[in-house]
């Protein structure tokens, strides 16, 4: 396909989150909600450090290429006896999905998993004990059943998995390879939450099992260790370290590994709570009306204190997460990356963004570096503050060795071998400043990603290496309507490759795994589990289309002209040049010269008469692209002008003339690229009219006077026949109609009659072929109202069915025939196109292009509206 490189712009449809504010009449007691949200984004853009917004402008990105699904290739279903398959566990060595549902776990075969040969257990609650649930108020089509929230690989040879058990929770080992439950189970009540709704995240780590959740029925949320010689949780007096906390993520990070200074493995833990320091009144049960995000961390090696903090956390240490607009976001998910090497470890994490009264909803992807969040977990404490009754920042003294922190080779040399040998100072400082005083800002100081009307729900990543050897972060997020959105993460922003509709029906992605092994997305959902291919490089059919796209996966093979899996040819070439072309960071370089953009696309011809409409189809595949139509070559039409109407699925030309005939061609402008898509040649031929028929004459012969005369006379009783006629027709027409008191408009129906047809003149309204009229006294014949004029042929053969219509052609010259009988917007501008016929012929008397031409004519001087929505034919 013909690539044309152009000076041009990329098209980016960005809306700022607040955009909608400007310009809107609001009344008088919402303006002090409106200067309320102003006050919050200045105090926002006032926190220290680098500034958190920027224009909205670059932040709104629109999915290049959306996937319905209907047009879903290479996806694997799977649904049980079950609900709810919103727990997953990959084992990529022995190519097993482990997914915990409602009242049942599933072991299914990764590489394909609706291949059937899965294994299943049965783990529901029994009567008694949804009985008893439903006795406590829960409610029993939702909350009194066995829901899985936990399964991790516990050693070797088992698997530890738990379920609330409706409200009164159990824990059991099962073995992996029987895959079927033990006869004993354990407790639960420490391990695993009460409520399938409530936030809770779980790690097995060398056999210790790491959970935050709200444990027992109404109590505080923790952070808890247990199955460990040592078991530990968090603080709740004098004060609360968690403050009404929900959990959506937690990771170990091996900070151990190749450390210069001996650290310690830590594992960070991911919330929103109740922002305690910015509310009012007593402590420590004053707390504010809204929710901040967090990050807590704790070293893996803390075995509590000796007399302070017996069985507590010495090292708990938590700080708040800006993104964006810290007084109206909510942390959903986070996922994490290069973990195992802590100095590129980072975090991304999925925000929603809601003003107070929920007019106005977005979500934001924000970026977090390790290395960031270690520096605030070294800097400044917060306080309570007793005279002014709030949090403040600490400046006093910081006792040594430095609370909160773990045990490190100098502290080794001092005699500090554990937390238990730390002094009490240190001790009853960590339990009093719990609280960082500086937040954790996002890498350069802002989103990566704002999307406005999408909430993200979950999201997973993998760092993706090109076969140039450059390295990027491929994310997968999910929305609460069961949309994929897949992403790769450029310098300071993101770009969406695609969309994906991944469930007909919309329901909210509740996980999200990735296999490289396999190659593979797997969605868990309410209502199965879906295994999507990472990358579908056969959807691009020419080498501009596949670097358009920009994903890490896919590359442009010159040598079979096809897009393949780049991460394949690279492997295969063992070491060797790439010889995909592929421009992640730009996306339109590296096919110059290549005479690999496909064949151009086939000349259609249509020819109209003067006077006449043309539509000339033209779909974008591209959202970002922008529709370009220039004629013979050179001339770029606008829309609105010269009657030429340019849309989203191609060119409307109205009242054509002599002048609009020529060639045409569609081009999608993407990214500096442009590239043709369509071509047509158009002729607008004048009409002219049809000679009157005559009747041939013969040869050599000519009629006497008296035959002429014969003629005439015949002629003339003929005519007054057809006079007598009329009148008496007409007559009759107005007795009828004086009866009936009303005049009528009437035009040719035809109705069906027994042993014959009929003939009549039907109402415009169509009311008489068996419907009742007001004022009507009864029917006539043949069940035909009274008002109805009817002309019956005799009885016996019934009459001859009306000649058949002539042939179409091949395709209509206006081409409204290749149209599908739907809605077509045009520019905000809907037109209606009217149902043909099965032959292609329009049903009515006259044409559908006769049709729209009558109604473009009245409003061919109307002004047309801007909204999309608030005008139609």
């Amino acid at each position: 396909m013909p690539v044309t490189v152009v000076p041009t712009v990329p098209l980016t449809l960005a809306l700022a989150p607040l955009g909608g504010l400007v310009g809107l009449v609001l009344p008088r007691k919402m303006w002090g909600r409106l200067w309320a949200l102003l006050l919050s984004l200045l105090t926002a853009t006032a926190v220290p450090g680098p500034s958190l917004r920027r224009p909205s402008r670059e932040l709104d990105a629109t999915p290049r290429m959306t996937i319905s699904y209907e047009e879903l290739s290479g996806t694997r279903h799977f649904k049980g006896r079950a609900q709810n398959y919103s727990t997953l566990l990959l084992e990529e060595a022995s190519a097993r999905l482990l997914v915990g549902a409602r009242g049942a776990l599933f072991s299914l075969n990764a590489h394909n998993i609706g291949d059937g040969a899965h294994k299943e257990i049965l783990w529901e609650a029994s009567p008694e004990m949804q009985s008893k649930c439903h006795q406590k108020g829960k409610n029993n089509q939702t909350e009194c059943f066995n829901h899985v929230r936990f399964l991790q690989r516990l050693n070797a040879t088992h698997l530890y998995v738990c379920g609330t058990h409706a409200f009164q929770p159990l824990c059991a080992a099962i073995d992996s390879e029987a895959f079927t439950l033990p006869t004993s189970f354990e407790e639960g009540k420490e391990k695993c939450p009460y409520d399938p709704a409530r936030g809770f995240t779980g790690l097995i780590i060398d056999g210790g099992l790491y959970t935050a959740t709200r444990y027992e029925f109404r109590s505080i949320p923790d952070i808890r260790r247990s199955r460990h010689p040592h078991s530990l949780r968090t603080e709740e007096a004098p004060m609360h370290w968690l403050n009404d906390a929900e959990f959506v993520f937690s990771v170990l990070v091996r900070e151990s590994t190749a450390s210069a200074v001996g650290d310690d493995d830590k594992v960070y833990y991911f919330f929103t709570e109740r922002a305690a320091e910015e509310g009012s009144g007593s402590f420590p049960q004053g707390r504010s009306s809204h929710r901040v995000a967090r990050v807590a961390r704790v070293c893996k090696g803390d075995l509590g204190g000796r007399k302070i903090l017996q069985k507590k956390w010495t090292s708990f240490l938590k700080a708040r997460l800006f993104c964006h607009i810290p007084q109206y976001e909510t942390l959903r998910d986070v996922c994490s990356l290069d973990t195992d090497a802590s100095a590129r470890t980072h975090f991304y994490a999925a925000f929603t963004l809601t003003t107070q009264w929920k007019t106005l909803e977005a979500s934001a992807i924000c970026r977090y570096d390790l290395a960031e969040v270690q520096t605030v977990f070294t800097g400044p404490y917060m306080e309570y503050q007793d005279g002014a009754r709030r949090w403040g920042r600490y400046e006093g003294g910081v006792p040594e060795p430095r609370p909160g922190s773990c045990i490190t080779d100098s502290l080794r040399s001092r005699g500090y071998n554990s937390s238990q040998d730390l002094p009490s100072l240190v001790l009853d400082f960590v339990k009093l400043h719990p609280l960082m005083a500086r937040p954790v800002l996002p890498t350069r100081g802002r989103p990566l990603l704002l999307k406005r009307s999408v909430r993200y729900t979950h999201l997973t990543g993998t760092p993706v290496t090109t076969p140039a050897g450059l390295s990027y972060d491929l994310l997968f997020l999910g929305t609460a309507d069961g949309w994929i959105h897949k992403a790769v993460v450029l310098g300071s922003g993101m770009h969406i490759i695609e969309e994906t509709q991944v469930f007909k029906e919309p329901q909210p992605v509740e996980n999200l795994v990735i296999s490289s092994m396999q190659h593979s997305l797997y969605v868990g959902a309410p209502s199965g589990v879906v295994q999507l291919p990472l990358s579908s490089c056969s959807r691009y059919r020419s080498c501009y289309d596949c670097i358009l796209a920009r994903d890490p996966f896919c590359g442009w093979n010159p040598s079979t002209l096809t897009c393949v899996v780049a991460t394949t040819v690279a492997s295969r070439a063992q070491g060797s040049r790439s010889v995909v072309i592929q421009d992640i960071e730009r996306g339109n370089r590296g096919c110059e010269g290549n005479n690999s953009t496909g064949p151009p696309p086939p000349l259609k011809t249509r020819s109209v008469l003067r006077g006449d409409d043309v539509l000339l189809p033209c779909d974008q595949p591209s959202n970002l692209a922008r529709a370009l139509w220039l004629l013979n070559g050179s001339r770029g039409l606008s829309d609105g002008q010269d009657g030429y109407r340019v849309g989203v699925d191609g060119l409307l030309v109205t009242d054509t003339q002599p002048e609009h005939s020529g060639h045409y061609g569609c081009y999608a402008e993407e990214n500096g690229l442009r590239t043709l898509l369509a071509s047509y040649s158009l002729t607008v031929r004048r009409a002219t009219p049809a000679p009157a028929p005559q009747a041939p004459a013969l040869p050599g012969t000519q009629l006497a006077p008296d035959v002429k005369l014969l003629y005439v006379l015949a002629i003339a009783a003929l005519g007054g026949l057809c006079l007598i006629l009329a009148s008496s027709l007409l007559y009759v027409a107005c007795l009828r109609g004086g009866r009936r008191g009303r005049r009528r408009k009437y035009s040719l129906g035809r109705a069906g009659r027994a042993g014959g047809s009929a003939v009549q003149l039907q109402t415009v309204s169509g009311q008489c072929p068996g419907e009742e009229d007001d004022g009507d006294d009864g029917e006539g014949p043949g069940g035909m109202e009274a008002g109805c004029l009817q002309i019956i042929p005799g009885e016996g053969a019934p009459a001859p069915p009306p000649p058949p219509p002539p042939p179409p052609p091949a395709e209509l010259t206006n081409g409204l025939v290749a149209l599908p009988s739907r809605l077509r917007r045009m520019n905000g501008n809907s037109y209606v196109l009217l149902r043909q016929s099965n032959n292609g012929v329009p049903a009515g008397p006259c044409s559908f292009a006769e049709e729209l031409s009558r109604i473009l004519e009245k409003r061919k001087h109307t002004q047309l509206v801007e909204h999309l929505d608030e005008s139609s034919v």
